[in-house]
């Protein structure tokens, strides 16, 4: 099928896209680039079945003929880039959402909202069920992609019960692998730069706090599954592995080799404490699970980086 992919500039936005053409969709990318880099679609531009619009999907968008299919992860989705760009932020999870919904309505296509596991905030309960409804500060520095994706959320289940839109709402874990941006405030790429430079690995707070990280081929996996499947969600995908940030730089050291120290900042405004996603209902209405070992990825990872430098 056509399937315009908003956002596909960005980290997961570009694997997805290399995935639907490898199984011979057709991909339309829609991305402004305020985050996102061409270089990310080097690979999928040599397809004949590719093409790029340059828009802002919070405003009108261009036509692009006719699609099966939206998936909509157009968002800045580091923190520095959400801070950095807080108005943007909100935009495309209101606006940008809206349209993009119409867009899939007008074509009778399935409408994919790429949402967050920020969703819960700094969670009271562990791990993360779907029927959990978090716990957010709906004012504070993080609030900008926190409510935008909540807001995301609520409008895409809107318009599935007031206009019977085919959609489905994945709930993306902390995700890593190729083409993260350095510098771009992510955990995995910060530590990974830090340590072949050779310079002090950051780690906010006491580093107790956790994540759990999945490999970007297999959250790409879920996110196709997902947009296959007659499922609304929203549905939790992410590695149920869990690490703490001290156990997180101790690993990209021992696998880097590298003499880095281990240097201590202040945490953040609303930093989560915990975090790890319930998958269950992914395995049981996807048939999805995550299949690349942390190591493994974490060595694609530093390879990517070691020749990308």
């Amino acid at each position: 099928m056509r399937v315009a992919v908003a956002g596909g500039a960005g980290f997961v936005g570009s694997h997805l896209c290399d995935a639907l053409l490898a199984r011979g969709d057709e991909v339309v990318v829609l991305d402004d680039l305020c985050t996102g880099d061409e270089a990310n679609l080097r690979a999928a531009s040599d397809s004949p079945r590719f093409s790029f619009v340059h828009c802002d999907v919070s405003a009108p968008l261009p036509e692009v003929g006719a699609l099966g299919a939206v998936m909509h992860l157009a968002s800045p989705a580091s923190p520095p880039a959400y801070l950095a760009l807080p108005l943007e932020t909100l935009a495309v999870g209101s606006e940008g959402t809206r349209r993009l919904l119409e867009l899939a309505e007008a074509n009778s296509a399935r409408f994919v909202l790429a949402s967050t596991s920020e969703v819960y905030g700094d969670p009271e309960v562990h791990p993360q069920p779907e029927g959990y409804w978090g716990r957010v500060n709906p004012i504070g520095p993080r609030s900008v992609y926190d409510e935008s994706k909540r807001f995301a959320e609520a409008l895409t289940m809107a318009h599935r019960r007031a206009r019977s839109a085919d959609v489905g709402i994945a709930r993306i874990f902390n995700t890593y692998g190729p083409r993260l941006a350095p510098g771009d405030g992510r955990v995995v790429s910060n530590f990974v730069c830090q340590a072949l430079r050779g310079e002090p690995l950051t780690v906010y707070g006491d580093g107790h706090q956790t994540r759990s990280f999945c490999y970007v081929a297999d959250m790409v996996r879920g996110l196709l599954a997902l947009l296959d499947r007659d499922v609304s969600g929203p549905v939790n995908l992410g590695n149920p592995y869990e690490l703490t940030m001290l156990e997180l730089a101790q690993r990209v050291l021992e696998a880097t080799g590298s003499d880095s120290v281990i240097e201590h900042r202040a945490l953040p405004v609303d930093d989560p404490t915990r975090r790890r996603p319930d998958i269950s209902l992914a395995a049981d209405v996807l048939d999805w699970r995550p299949e690349v070992d942390f190591d493994e990825g974490l060595g694609a990872t530093i390879d990517y980086f070691s020749h990308s430098r």
